[in-house]
């Protein structure tokens, strides 16, 4: 098990575009007494990651900021104090590493990896202890790098208040990763899933996934009717939005009396008014729930039900792209192009 004693990572000389990312050598630090050494194996992109590189998010980091939020990595030293961990075990950070269990606050918010603080675009990272879960055995680097944000936020969604139940008619919108993640855990729990797509190709794999019903939405716009015929008319228990502005009147319209829309992103291209959503809510005791990703109790929790469920919650990657080609993995993230999630592979041996 080699170490070394430098390390490449990736910084944003510049916010404004993925262009400024920039490869740098660091010293590997050692973990304090409460810390973990992580040897970085496999990193996958967010839309976030995007919003961060071109100053659209909505928080500010560190200058000369390491991006990225999800990793996964082998335990190369602990500290004095750790307990729980030992070299060799294969583990994953949480999206932040102060959200242990509970709400989030300012405070936990505050902790985001690749957002509010350094991230995990780098080769060797040291962890607090406790931010850190256990890798699924039946998930390899490369997959587990996909679970602390896309697949946790789609948890954290279907399984948080009011969690869904097996019947329950859950609709996904398009096949980026928090959807497919959703599609996925849906699947897992007896749900039916409706997936929404522009692609026929893209709708294909989401069937192969499990979805009962697809929708194009470019051939049927008036995809709302269309989920209200798959329901006989009583709509969705459950909505996973990530269109926003442009998706979202017509997600009030597909969601049953008393159904809960989770409102995770914003990457829709129609600029459409959003209307009277008030009204809409209201009218069908709508509950609208904004998504923080999760908590570290809740990756475990997400962890123990992927170990029992290992082929339907398998996560479905698109391309792996060598760590010398970051930038292109964040180009063809930004084409959206891709189905589930893009990662990156950072390990040299």
């Amino acid at each position: 098990m080699a170490i070394y004693n430098s390390a490449r990572e990736y910084y944003l000389s510049k916010i404004g575009s993925y262009d400024n990312l920039t490869l740098r050598t660091k010293e590997i630090e050692q973990p304090k007494a409460n810390e973990v050494l992580v040897k970085v194996h496999a990193v996958s992109l967010n839309y976030r990651d995007l919003l961060v590189a071109t100053g659209r998010y909505l928080a500010s980091g560190p200058t000369n900021l390491v991006p990225c939020s999800d990793m996964a990595g082998e335990v190369m030293s602990v500290g004095e104090d750790v307990k729980d961990w030992k070299v060799g075990d294969r583990v994953c950070a949480n999206f932040a590493i102060g959200h242990l269990h509970g709400d989030p606050t300012a405070a936990t918010i505050a902790t985001g990896l690749g957002g509010q603080v350094h991230g995990v675009l780098t080769e060797y990272r040291t962890f607090p202890a406790n931010s850190l879960v256990s890798i699924p055995r039946s998930l390899s680097y490369e997959e587990a790098s996909t679970l602390p944000c896309a697949a946790l936020t789609a948890y954290n969604a279907l399984h948080g208040p009011v969690p869904m139940k097996a019947g329950d008619y859950v609709l996904v919108l398009g096949t980026g990763g928090v959807s497919i993640f959703g599609l996925q855990l849906a699947v897992a729990a007896g749900a039916v899933v409706i997936a929404t797509s522009s692609s026929d190709e893209k709708l294909k794999i989401a069937s192969k996934l499990g979805a009962k019903h697809v929708i194009n939405y470019k051939t049927q716009p008036n995809w709302e009717q269309e989920v209200m015929k798959i329901t006989n008319g009583a709509g969705v228990d459950h909505v996973i939005e990530v269109g926003g502005q442009g998706t979202l009147p017509k997600s009030i319209q597909s969601t049953r009396p008393g159904g809960q829309i989770h409102i995770i992103g914003f990457v829709s291209q129609d600029t459409t008014d959003a209307g009277s959503l008030v009204v809409g809510c209201i009218k069908g005791a709508i509950t609208l729930r904004g998504i923080q990703i999760g908590s570290r109790a809740q990756f475990v929790d997400m962890n123990r039900l992927i170990a029992a469920h290992p082929i339907v919650t398998r996560p479905y990657i698109d391309r792996v792209f060598p760590f010398e080609k970051a930038k292109e993995a964040y180009s063809y993230l930004e084409s959206q192009a891709h189905i589930g999630k893009v990662v990156i592979k950072v390990t040299r041996d």
